[in-house]
C-alpha cells in the first residue's frame, strides 16, 4: 500500500450522499403477479446482453467505462468526478439468482482502477482488490470478472484501488441481486445510497485538489495543515483542539441522494397503498441516523441478508455506517420526508421527499427531533432461529489511532497494514473475532468473501446472531463475531471508513494450502 494517499477530494461537493441508486419508475403501477425490478431514479440500470451457457445457466454480459466526467451534485456546485459510465453513482448493475455474471471492466481513465463486489462472496480472484486478487486494470485496458449470483440481496461494486481517493470521488454503483423466490411483491423498489462531499469554497468546479495523508491543500490558496495543527498543536493554526474524525465531520458539509443535493434531489414518487422497498447503502464514510418522518416501517433485510416477519416500528433511527446496507419496506399513506439525525453540519443540508400520490399532502420539513436509534441486536429475534457452532480459532483485534510520523495512524492491536497479524484459517473451521474499539472513531469493520455472525455485543450474548458482512463498532464497544471458512483465498478484513483503511487499519484473512493463480504482491495491496 502506498503510503501517500488521498484522503479527501476537495474539488467535489461534500455529498454525504444517502444515493438513490436502483428503483422502480416512479409513474409505472405494478401488480401483486408482476413485482417490480429495481430502476434507478436519478439514474439507470445497466443493461445486459443475455446468453446461456454450457450448463444452461442464464449469462447476462455487461460492459462497465470507468471515466472522468463533469458532474453536477448541487445547483452552485459541480465536480470532475470519476466515475462508472459516466454518473455518479454508476448504473445499477441487477441479476437474479442464479444468473452467471460477467462484467467487463474497461479503463479509459488516466489512473488504474478495479471492481470489488461489496458484501457478495465472489471466488477470491474474482474480488478486485489489487496486489491480492488481480493487477490493477491500467490504463487503457480491459478486465472481466465472472461469477454465478447465487445469493439473492443488497450489495454495491466499488474500485479497491486508493479507494479512499476513488470512491469519494463517485466509482461506485448498486449490485441487486433478485430472489427466484420473492416473498415479498413491492410496488417500487429504490436503491439509496450514501456518500460525502465537501462544499467550503463555493463551486470549485474541476479545480478541486486532494487532502493527502498528512497534508491538506486548501482549493490552492496556499494554506496547508498537517495533523499537529489540526490537533491544536501548532503555534500557526487558531482551530480549536480537533482530531481527524471530528475535522470530517466539519469538512463534509454537504449530503446527497444519487449524486445530487438540493434541488436536484428527485422525490420518490409512490402511490397510496403501495408497499415500497427502499435499498439503504453506505458508500461514504459518516455513520448516518436516518428517521422517516412518522412513517411506520419494518427492516427487511441487513447487509443482503433477509428478515422474516419484520415488526413495524415508527420514530426510530435507522443507524447505518460505513459500507452497511439497510433494506426498509413500507406501505404508502401519506407524504413525508427522510432526513438525518447525525448531528453534523451536513446532516442539515438533505431532505428527500416521499410523495404519495393520492395520500394526504403534508410537507417535508427537516426534523432534528431527539428519537432512539432502533437497536437491531433486539428487533426481529422472535423471526430468527439460527444457531452459532462452537469455534475452533479465535483473534482479539483491539482498534485503535495514535500519531506515527505527525500523521495520525488507524491501528489493529497497535499495528498498521502491511505489519498487521494476519488471520490464518483452515478450510470448513469456524473462526471468532473479537472486536474491541479502544479509540475515539467509529470502525465498520468488513470482512471480503464471507458472511459472518454477530453473537455478542460488550460480553452480553445475543438471543439471535445477526448475519452481516459489514460491523459498526463505535468507541468503548466490543463485538464478538463468528464465521465459517468456507471460500478459500486471500482475504482482506479492513475498516470501511476507507480513510482509516487507508492509514493502516486492515489486515488479511489467509487460507492454509491456499494455491492462487495470481502472485501475491502484500506489499502492494490497496484499501
Amino acid at each position: 500500500m502506498r503510503r501517500s494517499k488521498h484522503w479527501f477530494f476537495l474539488g467535489a461537493v461534500v455529498v454525504v450522499a444517502l444515493v438513490v441508486a436502483g428503483c422502480a419508475n416512479p409513474h409505472a403501477q405494478h401488480s401483486a403477479e408482476m413485482p417490480s425490478h429495481t430502476k434507478a431514479v436519478g439514474g439507470q440500470l445497466s443493461k445486459p446482453t443475455i446468453s446461456k451457457d454450457s450448463q444452461g445457466r442464464v449469462v447476462k454480459e455487461f460492459t462497465v467505462v470507468a471515466k472522468e466526467a463533469d458532474w453536477q451534485v448541487s445547483p452552485d456546485y459541480s465536480v470532475r468526478a470519476l466515475t462508472y459510465d459516466g454518473t455518479v453513482p454508476g448504473k445499477t448493475i441487477q441479476v437474479e439468482q442464479g444468473d452467471h455474471v460477467k462484467v467487463r471492466l474497461i479503463n479509459k481513465m488516466k489512473v488504474p482502477v478495479t471492481i470489488h463486489w461489496h458484501g457478495y462472496p465472489v471466488p477470491n480472484k474474482m474480488d478486485g482488490v489489487p496486489g491480492l486478487t488481480q493487477d490493477e486494470v491500467a490504463p487503457g485496458k480491459t478486465y472481466t470478472y465472472d461469477f454465478v449470483a447465487t445469493i439473492p440481496g443488497t450489495y454495491f461494486y466499488h474500485s479497491h484501488f486508493q479507494s479512499s481517493d476513488q470512491v469519494d470521488r463517485g466509482l461506485y454503483g448498486a449490485f441487486i441481486v433478485l430472489p427466484k423466490e420473492k416473498r415479498t411483491q413491492y410496488d417500487r423498489d429504490y436503491v439509496l445510497m450514501l456518500d460525502e462531499w465537501m462544499n467550503h469554497h463555493g463551486n470549485m468546479g474541476q479545480s478541486g485538489s486532494h487532502m493527502e495523508h498528512g497534508e491538506m491543500n486548501m482549493g490552492g490558496s496556499g494554506m496547508n495543515m498537517d495533523h499537529s495543527m489540526m490537533m491544536g498543536s501548532g503555534q500557526e493554526s487558531s482551530m480549536p483542539q480537533m482530531d481527524h474524525d471530528e475535522m470530517m465531520k466539519q469538512m463534509y458539509n454537504l449530503y446527497s441522494v444519487n449524486g445530487k443535493s438540493g434541488s436536484l434531489v428527485q422525490p420518490l414518487t409512490v402511490k397510496k397503498g403501495e408497499r415500497v422497498r427502499l435499498r439503504l447503502i453506505n458508500a461514504g464514510y459518516m455513520t448516518h441516523k436516518i428517521h422517516f418522518q412518522g412513517q411506520p416501517f419494518q427492516i427487511v433485510a441487513m447487509d443482503g441478508h433477509e428478515i422474516s416477519d419484520p415488526p413495524v416500528v415508527k420514530d426510530k433511527l435507522v443507524v447505518i455506517g460505513a459500507g452497511e446496507r439497510v433494506d426498509v419496506s413500507f406501505v404508502a399513506g401519506k407524504d413525508f420526508a427522510i432526513d438525518m439525525h447525525d448531528g453534523t453540519p451536513g446532516a442539515k443540508t438533505l431532505v428527500i421527499p416521499v410523495r404519495v400520490i393520492g395520500g394526504e399532502k403534508t410537507p417535508a420539513k427537516a426534523d432534528q427531533l431527539s428519537l432512539p436509534e432502533l437497536d437491531m441486536r433486539k428487533y426481529a429475534t422472535n423471526s430468527r432461529t439460527e444457531n452459532v457452532e462452537p469455534s475452533a480459532s479465535s483473534y482479539v483485534f483491539r482498534l485503535n489511532q495514535s500519531m506515527q510520523n505527525g500523521a495520525e495512524v488507524y491501528t489493529i492491536n497497535g499495528k498498521t497494514w502491511p505489519n498487521t497479524d494476519p488471520i490464518v484459517v483452515k478450510k470448513g473451521e469456524r473462526v471468532k473475532i473479537t472486536f474491541i474499539n479502544e479509540g475515539r472513531s467509529d470502525h465498520p469493520m468488513h470482512l471480503h468473501g464471507h458472511v459472518f455472525k454477530v453473537i455478542s455485543r460488550n460480553d452480553v450474548r445475543l438471543s439471535v446472531p445477526l448475519e452481516k458482512d459489514t460491523l459498526l463498532v463505535r468507541p468503548g464497544e466490543k463485538y464478538e463475531i463468528e464465521f465459517t471458512a468456507d471460500n478459500p483465498g486471500n482475504w482482506m478484513l479492513h475498516c470501511h471508513d476507507l480513510h482509516h483503511a487507508a492509514a493502516g487499519m486492515m489486515t488479511v484473512v489467509k487460507y492454509q494450502d491456499y494455491k492462487s493463480d495470481y502472485s501475491v504482491k502484500m506489499n502492494t495491496v490497496h484499501e
